[in-house]
């Protein structure tokens, strides 16, 4: 087993995988910037490394600063956490040519999924279905609007390295295509770096569902269920579930045994997420996150596997220890994400917390690194608090998170828990039919009507 892991990571998820580490004896190295220096995870990791300032360019993003802690800390291993460099095929092929492991995909994988082109190209030759598109980039709107007399308007262009709801113009007519391309355009090449983009047929009224899988590299795959993501806002998720309340256990079975078998011909590794949209009974995939997700708890929560634990099993080369067949699905989760931004304007609120109480009770879970006296930096992500609710079925789970959400306190500064708390008596909520445009359709509504 792995003896010493270096948490290339902050927040929430660097505590979670500290805590996963520490549960199998092994000893954690926390990096952090200037602005984390009390950070709990930091505070709770057998060593620390500063790597740099607040900036995440110089101290997050920084391989050398990473490489170079690993190694006067002996580290054997590296977990990349989520966002920063977990995605990022070059740091993890660094980290293998060091001799470390990097707990994770291959960078094989990680490069072959990070490029949406290539990413949809291969899931057609593993036998995943897909949303109609370009075969490749398009440079002029005469190619996009080729290809929109194909599949009908409306179309929606993105980019090819996009990700985080970045990178995508909505086109309804032909008039719409050439300053949709060239600000889409512009928004990849100032995001990414990469100014290539493709176009997709859009589909009006779908959900957005994700399928958790779990691979040992040697052609084992197995997944978790799914998770339903429909909530979001800007294309940021805010509100996770599992199962989905759109799917019966025979789409469940189909979609899971498709994918299992897809990554399975790619001896896929690690923890990952392949993300479709789906409409009239139908999926389509749109990507695959070739790491752990954020809203991970929920499938911990419905099947009782440690995730993280799987992941560093895995990178030791221990296997999974289990088949499909060993994992049950039982009631229902629900996830909110807790972000430090006022519930009405979304404006950003860091500051210092004042007074904090976190829920408790059966079935509940809460995934956050904040404490009554921290101060929460505006240099990052807004996410302060994941508040994770189990039932044995979604009634249940609904009255708990009710429940939940009135007990949790984060004093001091703005959060979204009252949004939440407005949720929770909304019907098409309650009810789980909403689609993924249900949620910005409804705030705007209630701007108006306030």
């Amino acid at each position: 087993m792995l003896d010493k892991v270096l948490i290339a990571n902050r927040g929430e998820i660097a505590l979670r995988i500290h805590r996963a580490c520490k549960e199998m004896g092994i000893n954690t190295v926390a990096v952090h910037s200037t602005a984390d220096e009390n950070a709990m995870h930091v505070r709770l990791a057998d060593e620390a490394v500063c790597i740099g300032p607040p900036s995440s360019a110089n101290s997050y993003l920084n391989i050398a600063a990473i490489l170079s802690a690993a190694n006067i800390t002996s580290a054997d291993a590296i977990h990349p956490g989520i966002g920063f460099l977990s995605e990022n095929s070059q740091f993890a092929e660094m980290v293998e040519e060091l001799g470390l492991a990097f707990i994770g995909p291959t960078a094989e994988h990680i490069n072959l999924m990070g490029d949406k082109i290539t990413a949809k190209q291969k899931a057609v030759e593993i036998g995943l279905p897909v949303v109609p598109g370009s075969n490749g980039a398009v440079e002029t709107p005469a190619e996009a609007e080729a290809f929109a007399a194909e599949v009908g308007f409306p179309v929606i262009i993105k980019a090819t390295a996009g990700g985080g709801g970045r990178g995508m113009q909505i086109a309804h007519c032909a008039e719409d295509l050439p300053d949709a391309l060239n600000m889409c355009r512009q928004e990849a090449g100032a995001a990414f770096g990469n100014d290539s983009v493709y176009v997709e047929k859009l589909l009006l009224q779908p959900r957005h569902i994700e399928v958790q899988v779990m691979g040992d590299g040697n052609g084992l795959v197995v997944h978790f269920g799914e998770r339903d993501c429909s909530l979001q806002r800007r294309h940021q998720k805010v509100l996770e579930e599992a199962p989905s309340p759109a799917i019966d256990s025979a789409t469940r079975q189909r979609i899971g045994e498709t994918v299992t078998k897809a990554l399975a011909k790619i001896r896929y590794r690690s923890a990952g997420t392949v993300e479709f949209l789906y409409e009239n009974g139908e999926f389509y995939f749109i990507e695959m996150n070739t790491r752990l997700q954020v809203e991970h708890p929920i499938t911990e929560m419905i099947t009782g596997y440690d995730l993280v634990r799987a992941q560093l099993r895995v990178a030791a080369g221990k296997g999974l220890g289990y088949t499909q067949k060993d994992i049950p699905l039982m009631g229902h989760a629900i996830e909110c994400r807790i972000n430090a931004e006022n519930p009405v304007t979304f404006a950003p609120s860091p500051g210092k917390v004042i007074d904090y109480h976190a829920p408790g009770g059966l079935g509940v879970r809460v995934d956050s690194a904040i404490y009554a006296g921290y101060t929460v930096p505006p240099h990052y992500d807004s996410l302060v608090a994941k508040l994770i609710v189990h039932g044995r079925n979604r009634e249940l789970c609904l009255m708990r998170l009710r429940r939940t959400l009135d007990e949790i306190v984060v004093g001091g500064i703005d959060t979204t828990i009252a949004l939440h708390q407005r949720l929770m008596d909304v019907p098409e909520f309650t009810s789980g039919e909403y689609d993924i445009h249900w949620l910005e359709q409804w705030l705007e509504s209630e701007l108006q009507n306030s």
